[in-house]
Formats: C-alpha cells, structure tokens, sequence
C-alpha cells in the first residue's frame, strides 16, 4: 500500500458514482442485511411517491437504465453505502467530497449542503429534464482515446460539438448532435487521436443540447435550500471547491451542459494531500480513473456487502 501522506488513515475523500454505473441489484443486500439502509431506501421511495428501490433491486434493466431512474438509484446508493461505510468504521472522517457529474450532486448530501430527500428529489427532475432534453434532440457521445486535451478540444471544435468528460489522461468524451460526433469520430486517427468509439448513450449529455434540461434545473435549484458544505466538494465545471450556497447552485446548473473536469479535480484534491479516496457506487469506474490520474493513491471501493465488509477492514 502507498504511504499516505495526507493525515491520519481514517482521513478519507468520499468519491460518489455518475450516470452509467446503475445495475440491477444495487443495494438489495445493503437493504437486506441493515436497519440503517431499510430506512433510507423506505425514506426515499415515500419521497418519490414511486418505489425506487424495487426498480433498483428488480429492474427490469431497460427501466433503470432511464436517466430519470438511474440518476435518484445511484444518488440513493451512494448515500446508503456511505452510511454504512460510517456505521461499520465510526473513526473514518470525511475530508473531503467529489462526485461524477450526478455524484456530485450525492457529494453535496453527503456533506449537508442540502437534506437528503430534498437532493433526491432535485436529482429526479435533473434526471427527468435531461430524458425530455434526450428525446427532443438527435445527440451522440463518443470516447476519444489516447488523444490529448488540446487535440480533442480542437476536433470538437471543427466539428462543432463539445467536450463533455475529460475523465483520466487520454479518456476524453466528447459529445453533441449526431452528424458533428460522426464527423469526428471519422476524423480522429487524423489529429493523432489513437481510437474514437461511439457510446450507446440515449443522447448528448454535457453538451449544448442539454440547454433545455439546464434551464429547468435552475429554477429546481432555486427553490431548494441549501448552506455551507460540512467538509470541502469538489465540483465539475470548475475543478475547485465551492461553499458557497449562490455559487454551488450555479455549479451544479452549469455541469448540466458543461465539461466534467475530473482529472483537474483529482489532481487537486491529490495536491492538497489527499491520497485515501473511497469510491461510493458501483463498479469501480472512478476506481480506476483515478488510478489513470494519480499514482500513488488508494481506492476503496463499496458497492454491496462485501465490498463494504472489505473495506471498513482496511480502513477501521
């Protein structure tokens, strides 16, 4: 194990899950084997006036799948993962927060920026508005890999979409209407772009084609209250922490159609010292970005029982 150099072992960043990492069977045996999780998950589906849950240990796929159910299931999940994470270590200490694009917004739950039910309901409508977004344009997303930022940036450019994620060196996601993703996906090997593969996504997430979904979040932001952060959250549009209430809003309303920046917010929590990350989700995606960005950290992720068992023994 790497020497950690950023505190006491129990100083932990907590890392939250974004769209993609759903699975059918996320959290049922959470739910089965703990009081705390039977709560939470009884809690979130009254707040929804729909059982989340079922959809989230049942499915069907094609169901959870849907941005609108995927997005509250992973919040719910990395929620009750980290409660229990807690509950097994009591002497772990949060000193930190970042999540992927929706995590982020689990981030900010976990570090009492809002109250859980009211973040779960903002995640459901982020979640609604992004699927309406989806359904009312014609958008495609495409993984660049082994390309550089300024490479991808420029080709996005010429061919007029966005880049979307810049998710560890050379993994980049670029993202915008079909024919301009196409384009660039045909032009890639070109701009010393070694591969470009087109992802099955329901369309352009974090591209300008979600400015629908950004305008309606932000009047669903408005209207939900919201304080300083107990511990710092890293967000995506900025790679920069953010405390304040104004300025979280504006944040979480600009990721909508703006890059996620996750290597520049790794590589910034790595700089303040920061090498114990636990990623709270299912799997270990931000895992092994991370370990693309930094070298010298580790990762402990939980996404079920065992994983939990695992790594509340590593970390107690």
């Amino acid at each position: 194990m790497p020497a950690y150099v950023g505190g006491a072992m129990s100083d932990v960043v907590l890392l939250f899950s974004g769209q993609g990492a759903q699975k059918v069977g996320m959290g049922k045996d959470f739910h089965e084997a703990s009081d705390t999780a039977k709560a939470m998950f009884a809690e979130a589906d009254e707040a929804l006036g729909m059982s989340l849950s079922e959809v989230m240990f049942e499915g069907p796929s094609e169901e959870l799948t849907r941005t609108s159910r995927c997005q509250p299931a992973l919040y719910l999940h990395g929620l009750v993962a980290a409660a229990l994470l807690q509950e097994k270590v009591p002497s772990l200490k949060p000193v930190a927060a970042a999540g992927l694009s929706l995590g982020e917004f689990t981030a900010h739950a976990a570090a009492g920026t809002f109250s859980r039910a009211d973040g779960l309901k903002l995640v459901a409508r982020r979640g609604e508005f992004m699927e309406e977004a989806c359904e009312a344009t014609t958008g495609a997303m495409a993984a660049m890999i082994g390309g550089d930022p300024e490479a991808v940036s420029a080709l996005a450019s010429e061919c007029d979409v966005d880049v979307a994620n810049f998710n560890a060196p050379g993994q980049i996601v670029i993202s915008g209407a079909v024919e301009g993703i196409d384009a660039a996906v045909a032009q890639a090997r070109d701009k010393g772009i070694r591969k470009a593969v087109k992802l099955k996504v329901a369309g352009a997430y974090h591209s300008r084609l979600m400015q629908s979904a950004q305008d309606k979040l932000s009047a669903e932001l408005a209207g939900v209250e919201m304080g300083s952060p107990t511990l710092p959250v890293v967000c995506n549009f900025g790679a920069s922490e953010v405390s304040d209430p104004a300025e979280i809003r504006s944040m979480l309303e600009k990721q909508v159609t703006g890059s996620v920046r996750w290597t520049e917010s790794i590589e910034l929590l790595v700089s303040q010292g920061h090498r114990t990350f636990v990623e709270l989700g299912p799997g270990k995606v931000l895992a092994g970005l991370v370990s693309k960005i930094a070298k010298d950290v580790v990762v402990h992720s939980v996404e079920d029982l065992e994983s939990l068992e695992k790594a509340a023994e590593e970390l107690a």
